[in-house]
């Protein structure tokens, strides 16, 4: 049995300390930062997650960081983004709400003595891609000058979409479940 502190979750605790800094340079209007960064804990994510597996380092530490690092790093550029008026805030507000409800839910079920096995959803593997990749090209974008209001236009309902439709699947799920034995 692997330790729980081992190379893929520092790796994952090393992705975690990047969200701040990600705010920060987004705050201080370090697009071409945020981007270095945001695509830095891309690869740290890729390289954690081949460790784990490839050298049999998996932990219940790791099953549990590794997705709230991922959650942590897109709720906070989806937010930040919203403050400076670089997004719609809309937006971030599905992107969070999204999220707050599905951590909601869980934790209702286990205060209900009914605790559910979280497990993604393929429309939730769909989601977070069409999330990051749309957070990653508006980095892109105004790291490279591009106006963005047409990356918007045409990518915040895509991302709203995937994620209200992923949101209400997850409901759909835990009501289900709820309603069981």
């Amino acid at each position: 049995m692997p330790r729980p502190m081992n190379l893929p979750n520092l790796i994952t605790i090393a992705r975690i300390v990047m969200v701040p800094l990600t705010i920060w340079l987004i705050l201080i209007g370090r697009m071409d930062l945020a981007l270095a960064v945001f695509l830095l804990a891309g690869i740290s994510d890729g390289i954690d997650g081949f460790i784990a597996k490839r050298f049999n380092m998996r932990t219940e530490l790791g099953a549990f960081l590794d997705p709230v690092a991922d959650k942590l790093l897109l709720i906070s550029i989806y937010v930040t983004l919203a403050i400076v008026d670089a997004l719609p805030a809309w937006l971030a507000i599905i992107v969070v709400s999204r999220d707050v409800l599905i951590v909601g839910g869980v934790v209702l079920a286990w205060l209900l003595d009914h605790p559910m096995e979280m497990r993604p959803l393929v429309i939730s593997k769909i989601n977070t891609a069409v999330q990051i990749a749309f957070a990653g090209l508006y980095l892109l974008f105004r790291t490279l000058g591009w106006p963005t209001e047409t990356l918007i236009f045409l990518g915040a309902p895509i991302v709203a979409a995937f994620t209200v439709i992923s949101g209400a699947l997850y409901v759909r799920d835990g009501l289900r479940h709820m309603s069981e034995g």
